[in-house]
């Protein structure tokens, strides 16, 4: 739990960021300790990137792909108006992590955001994805590479929700400190369990007061539709 909190404070989430931070703090032991581990770590991580480099500068030996970077077929055709073949894949202006019991939320978030003016495009798994895929994969895929932002249907059911834990975490790493406000996190009934640490840096959209609730709507949708 400690790199997302780190990351979430712009503390420059870099290992010369760490190594930095140490000796500002003066923990010359735990520099001494970790020197042999990182440095170890830092050769694998430029020896993949070499790698990474070496194969997509080769060209593909199918002459059926027409794209010189390689395309998972798992990736492909993973939503319900995707291409098959991947060539165009749909867009989304949000993804929304929610879990099971907040679903009827979601339904009130597609009626107001995509049926009314705003016409935005929400990817709600249960709706819009095609089953038979490996989950982790298609989630890490759309909110990366599909979605230009994030909402997070915050609750209790929420917290014990491995798969919207994942999915917070995942985006937060996109955009360490909320830099690109992509992650809106959406509070929209009364909580007895705390707010999730991870998130509480980010300014909330919230559907339980009632003083602001008229304004709340167009608020979500002006932060979604903004670049």
């Amino acid at each position: 739990d400690a790199l997302p909190i780190w990351q979430a404070k712009c503390f420059r989430p870099t290992v010369g960021g760490l190594l930095d931070m140490l000796k500002r703090i003066e923990r010359h032991d735990v520099l001494t300790d970790l020197q042999q581990n990182i440095e170890a770590d830092c050769i694998k991580y430029l020896e993949r990137q070499s790698q990474q480099q070496n194969e997509y500068s080769q060209p593909l030996q199918d002459p059926v792909v027409g794209s010189s970077f390689p395309r998972s077929q798992e990736l492909a055709g993973i939503t319900t108006r995707d291409d098959p073949l991947g060539n165009t894949p749909e867009l989304f202006d949000a993804f929304i992590c929610y879990c099971q019991n907040d679903i009827q939320f979601v339904h009130e978030m597609i009626r107001q955001l995509e049926q009314t003016e705003y016409k935005l495009k929400l990817c709600v798994f249960d709706r819009d994805v095609l089953p038979g895929t490996c989950v982790w994969s298609i989630t890490s895929e759309l909110i990366e590479k599909r979605c230009r932002k994030m909402v997070v249907v915050i609750s209790d059911d929420y917290l014990s929700s491995s798969e919207c834990d994942f999915q917070t975490k995942f985006a937060l790493g996109l955009c360490p400190g909320a830099r690109e406000k992509r992650l809106i996190p959406v509070k929209y009934k009364a909580m007895k369990k705390q707010f999730p640490n991870i998130l509480r840096f980010i300014t909330v959209c919230d559907y339980t007061n009632p003083c602001t609730q008229g304004w709340f709507w167009n608020r979500l949708a002006k932060a979604l539709l903004n670049s």
